[in-house]
């Protein structure tokens, strides 16, 4: 792994499958202890087996009570937690005028306010631990290409994306005194559990077809930046946007 992250504690919210498990992974084999968060709670569990120095906790980022509750079981066992992945999201799929209200509220929910609830709990943390824990502090949202095109379908993810991103110069700038560092990654189309039935059926494979290199992002494309953003050497970078994608926004 290029970017050690020996010493650190990295809190990855959205962990129980697909990217965020991934990003769990990268973490342990950079060094890092990692703290599995998610609904699924079993699947963390899991995997938290299988990386062995690592603790799966119950999450959901919708609910401020549960955030804290999570943040409080990851501070038990590792102490301050210097590393946070704003990770968890979900989509509706269809188009506007057919998507029902509870499916924009929970998309809305989830990718906005749920990364916003998580990443202020790490930034309240990380500040009353003094000089020493927020000097280290790093924040990772996790956003989409979406945030900056239009499409004809889930137009609830693309807004919530775009808002993300904002967050993502908002909350920098409240905290860069305080010396904790917030990035934005924004992956292109990865196939994940989520959409992997999509991309393997007839439209899917349309969509794939009309990229520009014919071909899906993968996953791991995302580590070395993920790591970096995550580790000592990303001290002085605060306030920006990643875009890894494939060339698939070109």
């Amino acid at each position: 792994m290029p970017f050690s992250l020996t010493g650190r504690t990295v809190f990855v919210a959205g962990a129980s499958s697909g990217i965020g498990a991934g990003f769990a992974r990268a973490v342990h084999a950079a060094g890092g202890r990692a703290v599995l968060g998610a609904r699924r709670v079993d699947r963390c569990q899991a995997l938290a087996a299988e990386l062995g120095d690592a603790l799966a906790v119950e999450l959901d980022v919708t609910d401020e009570a549960s955030v804290r509750a999570a943040f409080d079981a990851a501070e038990a066992r590792f102490g301050v937690i210097d590393g946070v992945v704003c990770n968890a999201g979900v989509g509706t799929g269809g188009r506007s005028t057919e998507v029902p209200e509870e499916g924009l509220r929970r998309v809305l929910g989830t990718n906005l306010l749920g990364a916003m609830l998580v990443a202020r709990e790490a930034g309240r943390r990380l500040i009353a631990g003094g000089s020493r824990a927020h000097q280290r502090g790093r924040v990772v949202l996790i956003g989409s290409i979406t945030a900056r095109q239009s499409g004809t379908g889930d137009a609830m993810y693309a807004a919530s994306k775009a808002g993300l991103a904002h967050l993502g110069r908002q909350l920098p700038r409240e905290w860069v005194r305080q010396g904790i560092n917030v990035n934005t990654l924004q992956p292109g189309w990865i196939a994940t559990e989520i959409n992997a039935d999509w991309f393997a059926g007839a439209r899917g494979q349309a969509d794939i077809a009309g990229l520009h290199r014919r071909r899906l992002l993968s996953a791991e494309a995302l580590t070395p930046m993920l790591l970096y953003l995550l580790s000592d050497a990303c001290a002085q970078v605060t306030g920006a946007t990643f875009t890894i994608d494939d060339g698939q926004s070109l």
